[in-house]
Protein backbone atom coordinates (compact mmCIF):
# COMPACT_ATOMS: atom_id res chain seq x y z
CA UNK A 1 0.00 0.00 0.00
CA UNK A 2 1.34 3.42 -0.97
CA UNK A 3 0.48 6.79 0.57
CA UNK A 4 1.52 10.20 -0.74
CA UNK A 5 2.03 12.94 1.87
CA UNK A 6 2.42 16.65 1.14
CA UNK A 7 4.68 18.64 3.45
CA UNK A 8 6.35 22.05 3.73
CA UNK A 9 9.68 23.23 5.11
CA UNK A 10 8.94 24.04 8.75
CA UNK A 11 11.34 22.57 11.28
CA UNK A 12 11.05 20.90 13.74
CA UNK A 13 7.80 19.50 12.40
CA UNK A 14 8.85 18.64 8.84
CA UNK A 15 11.84 19.51 6.69
CA UNK A 16 14.22 18.19 4.03
CA UNK A 17 17.72 17.07 5.02
CA UNK A 18 20.75 17.90 2.90
CA UNK A 19 20.69 14.35 1.50
CA UNK A 20 17.11 14.86 0.27
CA UNK A 21 15.42 12.69 2.89
CA UNK A 22 12.45 14.07 4.82
CA UNK A 23 12.37 14.22 8.61
CA UNK A 24 10.71 15.96 11.55
CA UNK A 25 8.45 15.32 14.51
CA UNK A 26 5.28 15.08 12.43
CA UNK A 27 7.00 13.08 9.70
CA UNK A 28 8.03 10.49 12.28
CA UNK A 29 4.48 10.46 13.63
CA UNK A 30 3.05 9.92 10.14
CA UNK A 31 5.47 7.10 9.42
CA UNK A 32 4.75 5.36 12.72
CA UNK A 33 1.00 5.49 12.19
CA UNK A 34 1.06 4.58 8.50
CA UNK A 35 3.42 1.63 8.98
CA UNK A 36 1.07 0.35 11.69
CA UNK A 37 -1.84 0.23 9.22
CA UNK A 38 0.18 -1.64 6.62
CA UNK A 39 1.55 1.14 4.42
CA UNK A 40 4.79 -0.06 2.81
CA UNK A 41 5.57 2.88 0.51
CA UNK A 42 5.43 6.53 1.64
CA UNK A 43 6.08 9.25 -0.94
CA UNK A 44 6.72 12.79 0.29
CA UNK A 45 5.86 15.77 -1.89
CA UNK A 46 7.33 19.17 -1.00
CA UNK A 47 4.77 21.92 -1.57
CA UNK A 48 4.04 25.53 -0.72
CA UNK A 49 1.67 25.97 2.20
CA UNK A 50 -0.98 27.54 -0.04
CA UNK A 51 -1.04 24.36 -2.15
CA UNK A 52 -1.81 21.95 0.68
CA UNK A 53 -5.60 22.21 0.89
CA UNK A 54 -6.32 22.66 -2.85
CA UNK A 55 -3.98 19.81 -3.76
CA UNK A 56 -5.62 17.49 -1.27
CA UNK A 57 -9.06 18.43 -2.55
CA UNK A 58 -7.91 17.58 -6.07
CA UNK A 59 -6.57 14.22 -4.79
CA UNK A 60 -3.04 14.94 -6.01
CA UNK A 61 -1.82 13.28 -2.80
CA UNK A 62 -3.46 11.33 0.02
CA UNK A 63 -2.85 13.40 3.14
CA UNK A 64 -1.21 16.55 4.45
CA UNK A 65 1.17 16.85 7.36
CA UNK A 66 -0.55 18.34 10.43
CA UNK A 67 -1.75 21.94 10.19
CA UNK A 68 -4.05 24.06 12.31
CA UNK A 69 -7.69 23.02 12.29
CA UNK A 70 -10.08 25.83 11.35
CA UNK A 71 -13.78 25.84 10.51
CA UNK A 72 -13.07 27.06 6.98
CA UNK A 73 -10.52 24.32 6.33
CA UNK A 74 -12.83 21.67 7.81
CA UNK A 75 -15.39 22.51 5.14
CA UNK A 76 -12.87 21.55 2.47
CA UNK A 77 -11.01 18.57 3.97
CA UNK A 78 -11.41 16.03 6.76
CA UNK A 79 -9.15 16.28 9.80
CA UNK A 80 -7.78 13.47 11.92
CA UNK A 81 -7.78 13.48 15.69
CA UNK A 82 -5.68 16.43 16.97
CA UNK A 83 -1.97 15.61 17.24
CA UNK A 84 -0.72 18.83 18.85
CA UNK A 85 -1.85 22.09 20.44
CA UNK A 86 0.35 25.13 19.80
CA UNK A 87 0.18 28.85 20.49
CA UNK A 88 1.56 31.62 18.28
CA UNK A 89 4.74 33.56 18.73
CA UNK A 90 7.36 35.65 16.96
CA UNK A 91 10.97 35.05 16.11
CA UNK A 92 12.85 38.37 16.31
CA UNK A 93 16.37 39.76 16.38
CA UNK A 94 18.05 39.07 19.72
CA UNK A 95 17.13 41.80 22.17
CA UNK A 96 13.81 42.37 20.36
CA UNK A 97 14.74 45.96 19.40
CA UNK A 98 11.15 46.98 18.57
CA UNK A 99 9.63 45.19 21.57
CA UNK A 100 7.31 43.12 19.39
CA UNK A 101 5.52 40.85 21.84
CA UNK A 102 2.12 40.57 20.15
CA UNK A 103 0.29 41.31 16.92
CA UNK A 104 -1.08 44.44 18.58
CA UNK A 105 2.48 45.62 19.22
CA UNK A 106 3.24 45.26 15.51
CA UNK A 107 0.08 47.18 14.57
CA UNK A 108 1.08 50.02 16.90
CA UNK A 109 4.36 50.60 15.03
CA UNK A 110 3.73 51.57 11.42
CA UNK A 111 7.34 50.88 10.43
CA UNK A 112 7.31 47.33 11.86
CA UNK A 113 7.46 44.57 9.25
CA UNK A 114 6.01 41.14 9.98
CA UNK A 115 6.86 38.03 7.97
CA UNK A 116 4.06 35.52 7.35
CA UNK A 117 3.57 32.46 5.13
CA UNK A 118 0.48 32.84 2.88
CA UNK A 119 -2.54 30.82 3.96
CA UNK A 120 -1.37 30.20 7.50
CA UNK A 121 -3.55 31.15 10.46
CA UNK A 122 -1.07 33.81 11.59
CA UNK A 123 -2.25 36.09 8.77
CA UNK A 124 -5.81 36.19 10.09
CA UNK A 125 -4.54 36.73 13.64
CA UNK A 126 -2.39 39.64 12.51
CA UNK A 127 -5.19 41.27 10.53
CA UNK A 128 -7.64 40.86 13.42
CA UNK A 129 -5.18 42.70 15.66
CA UNK A 130 -4.96 45.64 13.26
CA UNK A 131 -1.74 44.86 11.40
CA UNK A 132 -1.97 46.53 7.99
CA UNK A 133 -1.20 44.85 4.67
CA UNK A 134 1.68 47.30 4.18
CA UNK A 135 3.32 45.88 7.31
CA UNK A 136 3.04 42.25 6.20
CA UNK A 137 5.71 40.61 4.07
CA UNK A 138 4.84 37.23 2.56
CA UNK A 139 7.32 34.36 2.24
CA UNK A 140 7.00 30.98 0.56
CA UNK A 141 8.45 29.07 3.49
CA UNK A 142 10.15 29.23 6.87
CA UNK A 143 13.78 29.29 5.58
CA UNK A 144 13.04 32.33 3.38
CA UNK A 145 11.47 34.20 6.29
CA UNK A 146 14.33 33.39 8.66
CA UNK A 147 16.87 34.58 6.06
CA UNK A 148 14.97 37.87 5.71
CA UNK A 149 14.90 38.30 9.48
CA UNK A 150 18.63 37.69 9.75
CA UNK A 151 19.32 40.39 7.14
CA UNK A 152 16.93 42.91 8.69
CA UNK A 153 14.34 42.91 5.90
CA UNK A 154 11.63 42.14 8.47
CA UNK A 155 11.39 42.75 12.21
CA UNK A 156 9.55 39.57 13.18
CA UNK A 157 8.33 36.29 11.73
CA UNK A 158 5.04 34.86 12.98
CA UNK A 159 4.75 31.11 13.46
CA UNK A 160 4.18 28.63 16.28
CA UNK A 161 5.89 29.48 19.55
CA UNK A 162 7.25 25.93 19.73
CA UNK A 163 8.80 26.05 16.28
CA UNK A 164 10.26 29.47 16.98
CA UNK A 165 12.14 28.12 20.00
CA UNK A 166 13.91 25.65 17.73
CA UNK A 167 14.82 28.38 15.23
CA UNK A 168 16.24 30.55 18.02
CA UNK A 169 18.23 27.60 19.34
CA UNK A 170 19.86 27.17 15.93
CA UNK A 171 20.42 30.91 15.27
CA UNK A 172 22.09 32.73 18.14
CA UNK A 173 21.28 36.11 16.55
CA UNK A 174 17.56 35.46 17.05
CA UNK A 175 15.18 34.92 19.94
CA UNK A 176 11.69 33.52 20.30
CA UNK A 177 8.82 35.52 21.81
CA UNK A 178 5.74 33.53 22.81
CA UNK A 179 2.34 35.22 22.76
CA UNK A 180 0.01 35.29 25.74
CA UNK A 181 -3.09 33.24 24.90
CA UNK A 182 -5.18 35.95 26.55
CA UNK A 183 -8.84 35.01 26.72
CA UNK A 184 -8.30 31.71 24.93
CA UNK A 185 -8.77 28.68 27.17
CA UNK A 186 -6.15 26.72 25.27
CA UNK A 187 -3.98 26.89 22.18
CA UNK A 188 -5.37 25.90 18.75
CA UNK A 189 -4.96 22.28 17.67
CA UNK A 190 -3.38 20.74 14.59
CA UNK A 191 -4.18 17.51 12.75
CA UNK A 192 -3.49 15.50 9.60
CA UNK A 193 -5.91 16.27 6.78
CA UNK A 194 -7.50 14.07 4.11
CA UNK A 195 -9.64 14.34 1.00
CA UNK A 196 -13.34 14.25 1.89
CA UNK A 197 -13.74 11.04 -0.14
CA UNK A 198 -10.88 9.19 1.57
CA UNK A 199 -12.69 8.03 4.70
CA UNK A 200 -10.95 4.65 4.80
CA UNK A 201 -7.49 6.18 5.29
CA UNK A 202 -8.82 8.76 7.76
CA UNK A 203 -10.47 6.11 9.92
CA UNK A 204 -7.41 3.86 9.86
CA UNK A 205 -5.11 6.71 10.87
CA UNK A 206 -7.45 7.80 13.66
CA UNK A 207 -7.55 4.27 15.05
CA UNK A 208 -3.77 4.17 15.32
CA UNK A 209 -3.58 7.69 16.74
CA UNK A 210 -5.89 6.62 19.58
CA UNK A 211 -3.37 3.94 20.55
CA UNK A 212 -0.20 5.97 19.97
CA UNK A 213 -0.81 9.51 21.24
CA UNK A 214 0.31 9.89 24.83
CA UNK A 215 2.26 6.62 24.81
CA UNK A 216 5.87 6.37 25.97
CA UNK A 217 6.95 6.16 22.32
CA UNK A 218 5.04 9.35 21.57
CA UNK A 219 6.53 11.20 24.54
CA UNK A 220 10.03 10.13 23.45
CA UNK A 221 9.35 11.43 19.93
CA UNK A 222 8.19 14.81 21.24
CA UNK A 223 11.25 15.12 23.47
CA UNK A 224 13.57 14.06 20.65
CA UNK A 225 12.54 17.06 18.55
CA UNK A 226 12.58 19.56 21.40
CA UNK A 227 8.82 20.02 21.58
CA UNK A 228 8.66 19.94 25.38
Amino acid sequence: MKVKIAYIEEAPFYWTREDGSVTGADIELAETVLRAIGVTDIEYQLRLFAELIPGLQAARWDMNVPLFVTAERAERVNFSLPVWSLGDGFIVQRGNPKALTSYEAVAAQSDARLGIIPGQVQYDSAKSAGVSDSQIVMFNNQPEAVAALLTGKIDAFAATATGNRIIARDHKELQAVAHDLGKQDKAPVGAFSFNKNNLVLLQAVNEQLRHYLGSQQDLARVEKYGLV
